[in-house]
């Protein structure tokens, strides 16, 4: 489906990578090997596409357009690099993360460099508009990873913290692209906001499909069932539920969560407690509400190839396996 999506600007993504390698580069050694191993392991480049079919939603797709794209990319990636070091990840994409490879003082500096550069392309562009958008979502990113270490100690998210969370960490990047790829091609502060919203929705909705997986597995998806519950998390199936059981058995069920070693078991009777209290019922209901909330934005454009994909590339955010 993604090949689909990107038709319209799949000229425009192939240049993309030429223009995105070529802001790697340096004459560090280590440094070189380390860039060389990111760029082969990319991922399904979701945000570059996005940036580029906002741009052609609204205007012409120009260099400035590139610049956004790169800049996002860059900014992705960095995120990346820092949340395997936070999270202690040794994989990322099936594939060792740097920390892994390397060690965490080396990734946290890549993460470091690779940011720097994002921001250094944008100020040797001009681009300061996007600089500050791009800002405000690195600024809410950090936020939103806070606020839910916070929370998940004492286990007492609510469903409002937990959209504001998602809107922090998730939604804020997916924002960013719409709006900068909007920048790009039009000063229009309205235009701007109209797609950072659509960004935002789309992200909110991404983040809840991807939650729900945890409780969905059936073979098929690309994420471990119980991912979450071993790490924690307290996602929006969980937290309906809870809210809907009593108040012996949410202590039981929070009781498993908290426990640092849980059996197959255990694990299995959280996700059954979930499903069968329509925690993931109301989250696809949840889904689907911030998805339409994105469908009625896209639907004030004329049409076009680039809305048709955009449409095409929501409904993927919010169908996809993995």
């Amino acid at each position: 489906m993604l090949s689909s999506i990107k038709k319209p600007v799949a000229k425009e993504m192939k240049e993309f990578e030429r223009y995105f390698n070529n802001t790697l580069q340096t004459k560090v050694p280590l440094l070189k090997i380390i860039l060389n191993y990111i760029m082969r392991r990319k991922g399904k480049q979701m945000r570059p596409m996005l940036v580029f079919l906002s741009a052609g939603l609204n205007g012409k797709i120009k260099e400035s357009s590139y610049v956004a794209a790169t800049f996002i990319e860059l900014l992705h990636t960095a995120t990346l690099v820092h949340d395997d070091v936070v999270d202690n990840a040794r994989e990322r994409r099936g594939a060792l993360s740097i920390n892994a490879l390397w060690n965490s003082k080396i990734a946290v500096l890549t993460g470091d460099y690779l940011l720097a550069q994002g921001l250094l392309i944008s100020v040797q562009k001009d681009a300061f508009n996007m600089l500050e958008i791009v800002s405000e979502a690195v600024q809410a990113m950090s936020e939103g990873e806070l606020l839910q270490l916070q929370k998940a100690r004492k286990l007492n998210i609510t469903e409002d913290v937990y959209f504001d969370i998602i809107r922090m960490k998730t939604a804020s990047l997916l924002a960013a692209c719409t709006a900068c790829g909007t920048a790009s091609v039009t000063t229009d502060p309205e235009q701007i906001k109209l797609m950072k919203d659509l960004g935002e929705n789309i992200g909110i909705a991404f983040q809840i499909r991807d939650d729900m997986f945890d409780y969905l597995n059936n073979g098929k998806t690309g994420k471990s069932s119980g991912n979450d519950i071993k790490e924690k998390k307290i996602t929006l199936p969980l937290i309906h539920a809870l809210d809907k059981t009593s108040a012996g058995r949410k202590k039981q069920i929070l009781s498993i969560i908290k426990n640092k070693k849980k059996s197959p078991k255990q694990i299995k009777e959280v996700i059954d407690f979930v499903v069968e209290n329509g925690g993931t019922e109301y989250a696809a209901n949840m889904m689907d509400k911030y998805r339409d909330k994105a469908f009625a934005i896209l639907d004030t454009f004329r049409d076009s190839d680039y809305k048709t994909s955009m449409r095409e590339f929501i409904t993927y955010t919010t169908s996809r396996a993995k």
